[in-house]
């Protein structure tokens, strides 16, 4: 590979991940932004925020895929104990309405979905794309405010027992 082509790929690659912000660490404040849920309502997360000890924010790349399904019936089955420990879960991926609405219902997960097609939820995690697409695996749980736990890897049937873990 020559220099100048060298060069030109390396400003390339630059540009393509120019904008987004690193993924939220904890300590950080936890964005204040808006999404369309898969009732196709606006979704304020500072209004969830406020009305709930703990939110856990989650972002999983395309539903009802097998990794995706596994990561929303582990919170599902776990549902009533997170609850109870005051924690609401959002879950976020760039599919649209529809198919957000048709995964909740196939799966009866009981929280809410949002569709986050332009990607203003992910971006304000700073959740990277997958093939600038989809969401990455990735979780948040916030607490007055703050996020308290981030998970920057992923969990798929584990997820609720990493957040319960967590809130021991």
């Amino acid at each position: 590979m020559n220099r100048r082509h060298l060069l030109f790929t390396t400003l390339f690659l630059a540009m393509l991940n120019f904008g987004h912000a690193a993924a939220l660490e904890v300590g950080a404040d936890a964005p204040a932004v808006a999404g369309i849920s898969d009732e196709g309502e606006a979704v304020n997360l500072a209004d969830v925020y406020a009305g709930h000890d703990y939110t856990l924010v989650y972002f999983y790349p395309k539903a009802d895929t097998p990794g995706c399904t596994a990561q929303g019936c582990s919170l599902r089955d776990s549902y009533e104990e997170l609850t109870a420990k005051g924690v609401a879960v959002v879950g976020v991926s760039t599919d649209d309405v529809a198919a957000q609405a048709a995964f909740k219902a196939k799966h009866m997960l009981p929280f809410t979905l949002i569709a986050d097609t332009d990607h203003t939820v992910m971006n304000a995690f700073g959740v990277p794309s997958l093939r600038n697409v989809m969401a990455s695996r990735q979780a948040y749980l916030v607490h007055n405010g703050k996020i308290v736990y981030a998970d920057h890897k992923g969990s798929t049937t584990q997820q609720a027992a990493d957040i319960l873990g967590f809130l021991k």
